[in-house]
């Protein structure tokens, strides 16, 4: 990593060294920080669309069957809202994780590509995730909207070009086909969205795949592929990882026993629940509830 580089993160690491153990909200619009180690139960969570920074240490997500590992010589795109498994990692020299993100807001992305000229070639498709290297251009951008955090008089007026300029810096990069097409209406991305919406919404309701495509206006078989190129899993999958993640924060919660909770995720058999449950948590629901509450 060049002395740029590192001098714009040390910079970046003394801002955000206020943030606290879980997301915190920093007063300006969808930018959130957090730092230190985070329960395991938050990190396994439904993730909506972020640019995410790694300040300090290191962040692994898996969705589906693919793993990212990614640092603070690299930033996390994710276009579509993705259940996901995370893992925080100190640095070697024992610091804190430390990482500031934004929250991704189709409307802002839609309105900064209005002002831009439109790209050659055709649609780009593939992940709704990925990970790309930092440029000196994108943390200094990323530097002047922290700094807003000690001047909160100017946040209204600048930090909307602040963030249109970390948005455009991404457009510029590697990921940038993935931030354009999450907010252009008709891409085969914005398409599985409307689907992935449909279902993190109705999620304890039967899923019918058929009407998944033709709410996303794909064939059947364009649509199975599509969804799981974005996702990393299949429909079916996508709706069982939502329906176990919210029984698992309602277990921790406490509001339900396993059966009336399994029932209410739209699980039909009590039996089939538990043994889905620890297929993925690695306990039945009652011991890992157990376990989890110790911890909080």
């Amino acid at each position: 990593m060049d002395s740029q580089l590192q001098d714009q993160l040390h910079h970046l690491r003394q801002l955000a060294a206020r943030a606290e153990n879980r997301r915190t909200e920093t007063g300006i619009p969808r930018v959130a920080m957090v730092q230190g180690e985070i329960p395991e139960h938050r990190l396994a969570a439904v993730y909506d669309p972020m640019i995410n920074l790694i300040l300090t240490g290191s962040k692994t997500m898996t969705v589906g069957d693919r793993t990212f590992r990614y640092d603070p010589a690299t930033y996390f795109l994710l276009s579509v809202d993705v259940p996901a498994v995370g893992a925080v990692h100190a640095a070697d020299d024992g610091s804190p994780y430390l990482a500031v993100s934004l929250t991704l807001e189709p409307a802002i992305v839609a309105g900064l590509l209005a002002d831009l000229p439109k790209p050659a070639g055709g649609e780009l498709y593939g992940s709704g995730f990925s990970v790309a290297p930092v440029t000196p251009v994108l943390l200094d951008a990323w530097l002047r909207m922290l700094r807003l955090m000690d001047r909160p008089d100017e946040i209204a007026a600048l930090a909307p070009a602040y963030e249109r300029e970390i948005l455009f810096r991404v457009l510029q990069g590697p990921l940038g086909w993935m931030l354009r097409d999450i907010a252009s209406p008709g891409t085969a991305l914005s398409r599985i969205g409307v689907a992935i919406a449909w279902i993190r919404e109705n999620f304890a309701k039967p899923l019918r795949v058929e009407a998944l495509a033709e709410m996303a206006a794909l064939s059947v078989s364009a649509f199975h592929r599509h969804f799981k190129a974005v996702t990393a899993l299949s429909p079916l999958q996508y709706q069982k990882h939502v329906r176990l993640l919210h029984a698992r924060s309602l277990l921790i919660s406490g509001e339900g026993n396993a059966t009336s909770i399994a029932f209410g995720v739209g699980y039909e058999s009590p039996t089939q629940f538990s043994r889905e449950y620890a297929r993925q948590f690695g306990l039945p629901p009652s011991k890992d509830a157990v376990r989890l509450r110790g911890g909080l």
